[in-house]
């Protein structure tokens, strides 16, 4: 089944605005085994009714997000409304709901606003709990076929929870009535193995499970996500050989980031992580608290970029320094240990690199990064790392695999 994506909004062409929609929708379409295979993105006006007849002429499920607003150019229920031939009415459920948004604000509608609450004839209204734009769905008959049409708000903070909590319940619905069932998709996030080398794993275990499936893989910061679609018969089967190919490399199931594996397992173990920073500077503990619930498992961030800051807040001699080197095994061994004396926490990271673009040497290149971890009552460890990359990127990549090494030691595998 065909699925269409019309971005609109003359902003987006203009580059005032970043389009992140289609990356949303994809995934979550991918849950049900629905692909993109079209996205267009055209200026306020009579452009969105020349995309929609092509898109009818194509799909059978069409996106259209964005110009549902209460200002002059956004016009995307009146073309959609124009092109399908059909009167706007005025819908009072719609109205009183705005009204009752702006008296809750203590702001005054305007009249501008009510536009909001036409709709086209036969369509039905998609609540908006987050805003005053309601969602729109139309069914329209094409040949012999349907075609599916939502008319979605531009904000992701309001299109998002419409269509995981109304669009995607009826797509689903479509799916079953035509009788085409709704195939499984899972996706597997590995780090620490290549993409080559699990491909052919995957392979391998492959050849032995019965059923049809759809394998896939896609490159993700720090790792590589395998993806599998089959029917609902074969998910128990897959989801075993998958998760056998490489247990210590396999993060989580799904696209989560690394750092929201992590603080679940450290809550799952009821333990707490410090950080110690130097060239990702505070990077890893941003990531770490920026997951909700960080709270229960996370002490302290030190930010020791200077040598000073870490004899001082760490622990870490300036003869050490002196004799091996700030980026060095050793210094990175004994941040950790330092930060998990100091904080009294179950576990440490550490890191200390040269992000480059200078600084670096024959011995230490630009690159070059040392991650030590520690944990109560298991000796430090350091592993050395080198990023050919800018500076921004080494930072992201360093603090990735810092979680991830975390991630190890929870699971038992470090």
């Amino acid at each position: 089944m065909q699925v269409e994506v019309i971005n609109t909004g003359t902003e987006l062409l203009l580059g005032q605005v970043t389009n992140t929609h289609v990356g949303f929708f994809g995934e979550r379409l991918l849950e049900i085994g629905l692909r993109i295979s079209r996205q267009g993105t055209v200026p306020d006006g009579d452009d969105i009714k020349d995309m929609l007849a092509g898109a009818i002429e194509r799909s059978r499920i069409i996106l259209v997000t964005g110009g549902l607003g209460p200002t002059s150019d956004d016009l995307t229920r009146e073309m959609t409304a124009e092109f399908l031939g059909l009167e706007l009415v005025e819908d009072g459920g719609v109205m009183a709901k705005i009204a009752s948004r702006f008296r809750a604000s203590g702001n005054e509608m305007r009249p501008s606003n009510q536009r909001q609450a036409m709709v086209p004839e036969g369509a039905e209204v998609l609540d908006n709990n987050n805003g005053t734009a309601p969602g729109l769905y139309l069914s329209t008959g094409i040949g012999s076929s349907r075609v599916h049409i939502f008319l979605l708000p531009g904000p992701p903070r309001e299109l998002y929870p419409i269509f995981e909590e109304q669009v995607l319940p009826r797509i689903k619905n479509v799916l079953e009535s035509e009788g085409l069932g709704v195939p499984v998709a899972r996706n597997y996030f590995f780090m620490g193995v290549g993409e080559s080398e699990l491909a052919g794993r995957v392979e391998l275990v492959m050849d032995g499970i019965p059923g049809d499936f759809e394998i896939g893989y896609c490159l993700k910061a720090g790792g590589v996500i395998v993806r599998c679609i089959c029917s609902e018969r074969y998910v128990a089967g897959l989801d075993e050989a998958i998760r056998g190919i490489a247990p210590e490399d396999l993060v989580a199931e799904g696209a989560s980031a690394i750092e929201d594996v992590v603080v679940r397992d450290l809550s799952a173990a009821g333990e707490r992580v410090a950080i110690a920073e130097s060239c990702t500077g505070g990077l890893i503990a941003n990531r770490i608290t920026n997951v909700p619930g960080a709270s229960r498992v996370f002490d302290v961030g030190y930010i020791t970029y200077a040598n000073e800051a870490k004899r001082r807040l760490l622990g870490v001699s300036e003869a050490m320094i002196n004799e091996m080197g700030v980026v060095s095994e050793t210094v990175a061994k004994a941040m950790a240990e330092g930060c998990l004396e100091s904080s009294g926490s179950d576990h440490a990271i550490s890191v200390t690199g040269i992000a480059g673009p200078t600084g670096g040497s024959s011995k230490k290149p630009v690159g070059s990064v040392w991650i030590g971890l520690a944990s109560s009552g298991v000796a430090a460890r350091a592993f050395y790392y080198r990023f050919k990359t800018d500076r921004m990127h080494f930072k992201d990549r360093a603090s990735t695999v810092a979680i991830d090494l975390l991630r190890r030691r929870l699971g038992g595998w470090l």
